[in-house]
């Protein structure tokens, strides 16, 4: 049995990002209700070309902290270079600043 031993309490984050990440620039829908929908994002490719990528398939979005900063992560498939991958997209929300990870 528990008895307040911190079994009821949410872990909020592991302090840090994991993973290859990248600046990226995001188009996103905010709802009256706080709500973040992420539409469509733009990165630099390796000859430093933006490229836009959309659509973005939104599985899943969770608030974290990373290192006392408050952001959302959400978890996404999108399409680079013709395959369909899994990345993360995180909005940091004090900084106004989105990055884009693949783990």
């Amino acid at each position: 049995m528990a008895f307040g031993t911190g079994t009821n309490r949410r872990v909020q984050g592991a302090g840090a990002v994991r993973g290859k990440q990248q600046e990226i620039a995001c188009e996103c829908w905010f709802t009256s209700t706080g709500k973040i929908t992420p539409l469509m994002l733009k990165i630099k490719d390796e000859e430093g070309v933006c490229q836009t990528i959309r659509p973005i398939t939104v599985r899943s979005s969770e608030k974290k902290m990373y290192a006392g900063t408050p952001s959302v992560e959400f978890d996404c498939e999108i399409e680079l270079a013709g395959k369909l991958t899994r990345v993360w997209l995180i909005y940091f929300q004090n900084e106004n600043r989105w990055i884009l990870n693949i783990r």
